[in-house]
């Protein structure tokens, strides 16, 4: 997947809004894995994916939203758009390699 910028966040975020609130997870892991999946394809034909686009959050989100971004105080969208930025947590944290604590010296001894 492409890196992802704050339109992406934006966008993934619209695109849950138009969505069932308790689907919203469901929706991001679909929209990362149509990300990923686009990416591969264009990294491997040099073109983009034909219905999700050039590996992107954002082309992965549309074409389902349609409403206007809504303003920051909207709680909807604010729970949306703490929904995509979890999603991104999640998804990085397992990508992360397991790193075991440095062992420290006992400053009493």
């Amino acid at each position: 997947m492409r890196p992802i910028l704050m339109g992406d966040i934006v966008a993934a975020a619209r695109a849950l809004r138009e969505a069932r609130d308790d689907d919203w997870p469901q929706h991001m892991t679909e929209m990362l894995y149509r990300a990923q999946i686009a990416d591969k394809v264009v990294k491997r034909t040099g073109q983009p994916h034909r219905l999700w686009g050039n590996g992107c959050l954002m082309a992965a989100a549309f074409p389902t939203p349609k409403k206007p971004e809504p303003f920051l105080d909207d709680i909807t969208y604010l729970v949306a758009l703490r929904t995509v930025v979890d999603g991104l947590l999640q998804r990085k944290l397992r990508n992360l390699p397991q790193i075991s604590a440095p062992a420290m010296d006992d400053p009493a001894t």
